[in-house]
């Protein structure tokens, strides 16, 4: 995850300089670049975790491994009224259910990183109703992302690693106070890609 962010400098020769290598963030032992994530449920942040280290605390309380589904959902039903209850400031966020706070929390893409912004409960029993796939949204592990920046609108269930990596392509890229063409470049791609391994659900 940390990789998305990160800009290598060229070498004095001319030749790119290599990136660091990925590290496990409790062990601190070399990682390969398919390496295992969970969510610290607290601080709500990405761990990049070795093989060892993901079977210790998998069960841990401040832990929760990362999910696996990838569903690309075709028919979802969110109309404006539904989507200005959330109050959110643009059209791309992604939404988890958080044990920790017993309530559904908001993300979206920022210079900062995540914006994290805590729903009202009607209008996410709202999107519910219409959607009854959220039912079995698995809380800490997977997120809804949604993508109103395009038309038709993308939505689509993914592993809550894979929805902060979308937080970070777009803070790699972004430029000045407006962000200049980071979003607009980023979103199609990293949707394209989500699309072409995502399983299709309505």
């Amino acid at each position: 995850m940390r990789g998305l962010a990160q800009t290598g400098a060229g070498r004095r020769d001319g030749a790119p300089r290599e990136p660091p290598a990925e590290r496990c963030d409790l062990c601190n032992t070399t990682l390969p670049d398919d390496h295992r994530h969970m969510l610290h449920l607290v601080d709500r942040r990405i761990v990049c975790t070795c093989e060892a280290c993901w079977a210790l605390r998998s069960g841990d309380a401040e832990f929760r491994p990362t999910g696996m589904r990838e569903l690309w959902l075709t028919d979802f039903d969110c109309d404006e009224e539904t989507w200005a209850g959330f109050q959110i400031p643009i059209g791309l966020a992604f939404f988890m259910r958080s044990t920790v706070t017993d309530s559904v929390v908001a993300f979206y893409p920022s210079p900062a990183g995540a914006t994290e912004s805590e729903l009202a409960l009607e209008s996410w029993e709202r999107l519910v109703a219409a959607n009854p796939v959220l039912e079995q949204l698995d809380a800490d592990a997977e997120a809804l992302v949604v993508n109103r920046m395009t038309e038709p609108a993308e939505y689509a269930i993914l592993p809550i690693d894979r929805c902060y990596e979308l937080v970070g392509l777009i803070k790699s890229r972004w430029e000045g106070i407006s962000g200049g063409s980071a979003i607009e470049q980023a979103v199609p791609e990293y949707f394209a890609r989500v699309r072409a391994r995502a399983v299709v659900s309505s």
